[in-house]
């Protein structure tokens, strides 16, 4: 069967139809989860969760390591299925598959490390006392994803989640239930006794219904304006929550920098998956002393790009039909008050389709420069220096990642940029590295996923105190002395009176 997308609303009749966006080719359909099955799955995952957690890193990790095998060894059944889908280059596809499989590899192996109890040194005035610490999961965690990066993203969050010894309930994106489906069922395969990673489909409601139905914490990645939402819904109980949402990132060229390495990246970090990247490149501020001639080889290099579903292109359709009307309506803005387009413009919009644009004078107050496009769009500015480059760039109520390229000022520059995230002489290279924390500021969002930080994130800290000898100075107690009191004085002017 072939049907045209229904823009904006691929549930007819509580069912959820996966289409591809630039055939309209249904792949599949999904029963959408109601209230009553949100609520029974969260009964089953408490379950699942208990026995996780009894299986230990050790009975953990090698799950979870085989789950990555698995994936490793069918990456271009995952990629396939997500060109289908979202419309994404295979190419495409299988550099986010291969991230995702870093991620739950390196939260597999690093869980015992970071989260295992530990004794801590206790203080000098409590000496009589021994410290442990550890990190104890949360218990169910409820992961609502995005459809840009169906597997990279939500595997970010599930897959740390799920190493500290927690389990999962998945809302994805009514956009990509297809690949989710096929990440749950691959799971399953592998931990077939228990349903720790169960899969909801549904719009917003779904999502809604999780935020209430009482799990241990939510990790959610979208907009802004949906994050809110969540937020306001989970405050209702208290739920705590991870938000990483929209981005209007930037990226920097100095008068030193290698133009080009910085013009392959900035078309590459800005344009790939048709500029559908949360933490990809919108703005470019280049010096004035370059400027010219990186904007140059950028129009060149852009122009150059292929659009379409086949093989050979370098990216796809817009996968959310309403966004082709926020990326032609910034288009427009920025043209309305002075800017030009140097390739792309108001027809480079060719639903399913936006071919590469690059603007130039574009003012700092027009939506393209403040609000995030989502698009395969680039505006690029001309500054004195980088020093006003970092003011501009750090102007935006945004906060996620970042770029800066330069030979002699690199880390510098990335230091000062208010951002959770910079890439030097790079772009978007943040995201492979399962090491480090990823996560924004502002209105991009709070909490983080990788990393050490990305594993306790899913977990609460447990403090432990043990008293192992006899209390010289005793004050934990209504049995002190004056005499005791007056020592306790001595001890701490000595310890900390001093100004060094």
């Amino acid at each position: 069967m072939t049907t045209a997308r229904i823009p904006g609303a691929p549930i007819v009749d509580g069912e959820l139809f996966s289409t591809n966006p630039a055939t309209g080719e249904q792949l599949d359909h999904f029963a959408v989860a109601s209230t009553a099955d949100v609520v029974a799955a969260l009964a089953r995952a408490r379950v699942a969760a208990a026995w996780w957690a009894e299986l230990g890193f050790a009975g953990r990790r090698e799950r979870l390591l085989r789950y990555r095998s698995r994936l490793a060894n069918r990456i271009t059944e995952l990629a396939a299925l997500m060109h289908r889908e979202s419309g994404k280059p295979v190419a495409e596809a299988i550099v986010e598959v291969t991230a995702a499989i870093e991620h739950v590899a390196w939260a597999a192996k690093h869980a015992h490390r970071v989260l295992r109890l530990r004794r801590i040194r206790s203080s000098l005035l409590q000496i009589e006392y021994s410290c442990r610490l550890e990190y104890q999961p949360f218990g169910v965690i409820g992961v609502i994803g995005p459809w840009n990066y169906p597997v990279l993203t939500p595997m970010g969050s599930i897959g740390y989640a799920l190493a500290a010894g927690n389990a999962v309930l998945f809302k994805p994106s009514e956009y990509s239930p297809a690949v989710s489906h096929w990440l749950g069922e691959v799971f399953a395969e592998v931990v077939p006794e228990q349903p720790v990673l169960q899969v909801l489909y549904g719009g917003g409601e779904v999502g809604a219904a999780l935020c209430r139905a009482g799990v241990d914490k939510i990790a959610f990645t979208g907009s802004t304006a949906t994050g809110s939402k969540v937020m306001a819904a989970c405050a209702e109980t208290l739920t705590p929550v991870l938000l990483e949402c929209g981005g209007k990132d930037a990226m920097i060229v100095d008068a030193d920098a290698d133009l080009g390495a910085a013009v392959s990246a900035c078309v590459w970090g800005g344009l790939t998956n048709a500029g559908q990247t949360c933490a990809g490149i919108e703005r470019v501020y280049v010096v004035a002393g370059v400027y010219d001639e990186f904007l140059r080889r950028l129009t060149e290099r852009a122009a150059q790009l292929t659009v379409g579903a086949g093989d050979d292109a370098d990216y796809g359709p817009i996968t959310m039909p309403g966004q082709l009307d926020v990326i032609r309506r910034h288009i427009d803005d920025a043209l309305s008050r002075g800017g030009r387009a140097v390739l792309g413009g108001p027809d480079a919009v060719q639903p399913p389709y936006v071919l590469p644009t690059i603007l130039v004078d574009v003012p700092q107050s027009s939506a393209a420069m403040c609000d995030e496009t989502f698009g395969p769009t680039l505006t690029v500015t001309r500054v004195a220096d980088a020093d006003e480059a970092v003011t501009l760039a750090n102007a935006s109520r945004y906060g996620l990642g970042g770029a800066v390229f330069s030979r002699s000022r690199g880390l510098e520059l990335a230091r000062r940029l208010r951002s959770g995230m910079t890439s030097v002489n790079s772009v978007i290279s943040f995201v492979g590295m399962p090491m480090l924390p990823f996560g924004g500021v502002g209105d991009s969002g709070f909490g983080r996923i990788h990393g050490e930080d990305g594993l306790r994130e899913f977990t609460r800290a447990k403090a432990i105190t043990k008293r192992r000898a006899p209390s010289l100075l005793p004050t934990l107690t209504f049995d002190r002395t004056a005499k005791q009191i007056r020592q306790v004085v001595r001890i701490v002017k000595l310890l900390h009176g001093r100004s060094r």
